[in-house]
């Protein structure tokens, strides 16, 4: 789907969801959570916040994460989406904008497959770290 410059498309609760990219005051904290990743990624994967999304079919989601570490490896298809399950960490960065859908919506689906799930509540100025998923979430 083709969306206009500065917004980024998720596919939530059977919806699609145009929403603009981050702010630019998120840049310093988004590449500070970046280069502290790499230093403690798994070998072979990567940390980054390029604009990609990745599938969560079992939810019937497709996200962006602001923040993310994946398997290198995931790069080497010719899917269009990301698979959820190279991935290693997400870090979403809420905004008055996302707020809910990051604190439920995307723990939930998250927390089936992915790692390690980090919410950066940047009103609050507070991170969360979820860890450990279930299949129940």
């Amino acid at each position: 789907m083709d969306t206009p410059d500065g917004y980024k498309a998720e596919l939530i609760r059977g919806k699609i969801i145009v929403t603009p990219w981050s702010k630019f005051y998120c840049f310093p904290p988004m590449e500070s959570l970046q280069e502290q990743l790499k230093a403690h990624s798994p070998e072979g994967h990567v940390a980054t916040f390029a604009p990609f999304l990745f599938s969560f079919p079992s939810a019937g989601r497709a996200y962006g994460p602001d923040v993310f570490v994946v398997d290198r490896a995931a790069f080497l298809g010719k899917e269009r989406h990301g698979n959820a399950e190279d991935l290693s960490l997400v870090a979403e960065f809420t905004s008055s904008s996302t707020k809910d859908v990051d604190w439920q919506e995307k723990l939930r689906v998250y927390g089936e497959l992915v790692p390690v799930y980090l919410v950066v509540d940047m009103p609050a100025e507070e991170i969360t770290c979820f860890s450990d998923p279930s299949p129940q979430g």
